[in-house]
């Protein structure tokens, strides 16, 4: 999933959320505050961008996204465990009043349910989706941020995980991301090799997999670099970023493939944002400005 290769963490705003707080234990995931900075309601209708929406969505007035909001600082739930929050959630809001939209709302979804509900449950999928020739197979998408992949590990390494050596170990990953067709290609380089394949450890949430890591029974997470950083805040310093951050690569709105005008619309509107300053405005409230864009391609590298 996504953001210009760096050799350090994004420096996170402290955020709320509750599935990195189930538990009480200070060494497990906690949950914080955070002061919202961008207020989206400021974005007005363009109207010839507001021209370009189908006719059913403009009926609709909806922007429905489907996010795994379990993903901080992209999206994760406020401190009630139900309201979505995070930059992804905003920047839906932002496109559809750019849209001349009544509101843009987000509904969670497991993330491989995801695209699968395009045109269907959800008009778009804004869930730190990478950009990859089998994705560009299957939905429209618009770039708009880009971010690299990082390990975390317990604090210390007390494991000895090595980045450039991990045959054999236990590494969790988000079902359905580009960290597991990563990490797939890893374990079958170690396969090759005559060596033992990685213990690839799926969850159909992110949060599940850094418990697990703190309770010591993976080796390492690898998630979005964003996110380890975001999980090492939020965990009381009871994980740590090991090597780089790797394989840099942008992420994308991904939208239904036969429904090219409202791609079309999405494409506009996020160029939009992205010239008038507002999505780097988002992203800078979550920490996470590095990332930002300056051109909203659509299907980038078809």
């Amino acid at each position: 999933m996504i953001m210009k290769k760096v050799t350090a963490l994004i420096t996170l705003t402290a955020l709320s959320v509750t599935g990195l707080a189930a538990c009480s234990d200070p060494e497990t995931p906690k949950a914080a505050e955070t002061a919202n900075t961008f207020d989206v309601n400021t974005i007005e209708e363009v109207p010839e961008i507001a021209a370009l929406v189908p006719a059913a969505l403009k009926e609709k007035g909806v922007l429905l996204n489907g996010a795994s909001t379990d993903y901080a600082p992209a999206e994760f739930r406020a401190e009630d465990g139900q309201t979505p929050v995070g930059y992804d959630i905003q920047i839906t809001e932002a496109l559809a009043k750019v849209m001349g939209l009544k509101k843009g709302e987000t509904q969670h979804a497991e993330f491989a349910s995801i695209i699968p509900s395009l045109g269907t449950k959800f008009d778009i999928g804004a869930s730190s989706f990478t950009i990859t020739p089998e994705r560009l197979d299957q939905v429209n998408m618009i770039s708009y941020v880009q971010v690299g992949s990082s390990y975390a590990v317990q604090k210390g390494n007390p494991n000895n995980f090595n980045p450039q050596d991990v045959c054999g170990k236990t590494v969790g990953i988000l079902s359905g991301t580009y960290q597991q067709e990563f990490i797939a290609a890893e374990s079958k380089k170690c396969e090759d090799a005559g060596k033992e394949a990685v213990k690839v450890m799926a969850h159909d949430l992110n949060t599940d997999a850094i418990t697990k890591l703190v309770g010591g029974q993976y080796d390492a997470v690898l998630s979005d670099s964003s996110v380890t950083g975001y999980a090492i805040s939020q965990t009381n310093g009871a994980i740590e970023q090991v090597g780089d951050v790797i394989e840099a690569e942008p992420q994308g709105i991904a939208v239904a493939k036969d429904d090219i005008e409202l791609a079309k619309a999405i494409q506009q509107a996020m160029q939009y944002l992205m010239d008038k300053g507002y999505l780097k405005q988002m992203l800078d409230n979550f920490g996470a400005g590095d990332a930002a864009l300056n051109q909203a391609e659509l299907n980038p590298g078809k």
